[in-house]
């Protein structure tokens, strides 16, 4: 019944997709028409999901400040960010006990109930009824985050960081198509005497109900994951094979989430219209998604310790760059921008391409979604921090603090012995 296939150094077993009998996760070697369509349905999942919620908070943040005031807007967002936190970190659990595919589908429900549930804050000016909503929105996108290490599995190891970062770049689309949408839908909403800023909010939930009926398609190609459930995350979290990841997407996460955040107002600060904050944001979501297969090239090329260096590299740069030309909107901070969102891109792949060939199958499911839930938690650290540090130090403060963060990961990722270890599972 099974077929051994030598792709490299591991061992796969070629029957329908099941993991390997070996203790360790095979890849999914499946026929190439079930694998094309699986790729596809993740890669849509994750591009409508990411166009749903770049309404959705742009949205309820509007929404709120208008009805609460300013102090209280960045509620949503915070609501949003907690909620990713908590979703990737409880599908890790969900998808160890009954298979990726329900573990996705799952997701995607609690999202297209949030976008329900945040509609009705929207038109009943309800602010706990709207967080709410995000915060289920949020859940469902922790779920959607764990699709990329989805398609890692369905490739042999030396294709993971490809097959993973063409999933990630489905998060240009949601980049581009959300913002996009949310005046016509407000429009429309008017043409139907609802509230205009209830509208996006509506495409979020048509979004987010497509992913649903997206993944419900998906092949079942599970394997036997049910020791998962006994791993020990504490003491996992600690050995290098994870630790390394683990180190470089906080750090990256906590570098472009403060300076992102703090951009718009460095511009409007300095006397500069919505059209530069487009631009200069424009440059960065392009960093961030649009050259992810490339990280994944490298990835696979090189391997994620090469990967996660070069991307706290550029992260150094970025916000050396930010330091020297804080003001220069057309030039220097569309530049600073660009390389703090591709230097995150390149500790994201780099980081999760390492979660998903160096980790056992007891080990793996569970804690990429730890993984996951720390470094998008750490996302509310910076986005509160960075608010403290522009009001102490301006936008050079903030980049300053980044910059230190990404040049000290550098050296302990690089110098320090505990973080040099190889520390490769290797499977047969």
């Amino acid at each position: 019944m099974f077929r051994p296939v030598r792709t490299g150094r591991t061992t796969h077993e070629s029957f329908g997709g099941v993991e390997a009998r070996f203790g360790c996760l095979a890849s999914v070697t499946m026929g190439n028409p079930v694998r094309t369509r699986s790729m596809v349905t993740l890669f849509a999942c994750v591009a409508l999901m990411n166009t749903g919620m770049a309404g959705a908070t742009t949205t309820a943040t509007l929404i709120v400040a208008k009805a609460n005031g300013p102090g209280w807007s960045g509620v949503p967002s915070t609501a949003s960010v907690l909620g990713t936190a908590l979703g990737a970190f409880a599908s890790g659990f969900v998808l160890a006990r009954v298979g990726r595919r329900f573990a996705l589908s799952l997701g995607y429900a609690l999202a297209s109930l949030g976008a329900v549930v945040a509609f009705a804050g929207a038109v009943m000016s309800s602010l706990v009824t709207l967080v709410a909503g995000i915060l289920l929105l949020g859940i469902g996108q922790g779920g959607a985050q764990l699709s990329r290490y989805l398609a890692a599995d369905l490739y042999p190891p030396e294709r993971r960081g490809f097959a993973l970062s063409t999933v990630v770049w489905g998060g240009t689309v949601g980049a581009l198509a959300g913002p996009s949408l949310i005046a016509p839908a407000a429009r429309m909403a008017g043409w139907l005497g609802l509230p205009a800023l209830s509208g996006p909010l509506v495409v979020t939930g048509v979004a987010a109900g497509a992913a649903w009926v997206a993944s419900v398609t998906l092949p079942r190609v599970d394997g036997a994951t049910q020791a998962a459930a006994q791993v020990e995350i504490r003491t996992v979290l600690r050995r290098p094979v994870v630790l390394r990841p683990l180190l470089a997407m906080i750090v990256a996460q906590l570098v472009m989430v403060a300076v992102m955040v703090m951009t718009p107002l460095q511009i409007q600060d300095h006397d500069h219209g919505l059209d530069v904050v487009g631009w200069v944001v424009s440059a960065h979501m392009i960093g961030m998604f649009a050259l992810a297969p490339l990280s994944g090239r490298i990835a696979d090329r090189f391997g994620g310790r090469v990967t996660i260096a070069a991307g706290l590299g550029a992260l150094a740069l970025a916000t050396a760059t930010a330091i020297a030309a804080p003001t220069a909107h057309t030039t220097g901070l569309p530049f600073a921008l660009f390389l703090l969102g591709y230097g995150w891109n390149l500790c994201f792949v780099g980081g999760s391409s390492l979660l998903s060939r160096d980790l056992p199958v007891d080990e793996r499911v569970k804690v990429q979604g730890s993984v996951d839930a720390l470094v998008w938690g750490a996302s509310a650290i910076a986005s509160l921090s960075a608010g403290q540090l522009y009001v102490g130090g301006g936008f050079v403060l903030v980049s300053v603090a980044g910059g230190t963060l990404a040049v000290l990961a550098l050296a302990l990722l690089t110098c320090v012995p505990a973080f040099r270890e190889v520390e490769r599972v290797e499977c047969g």
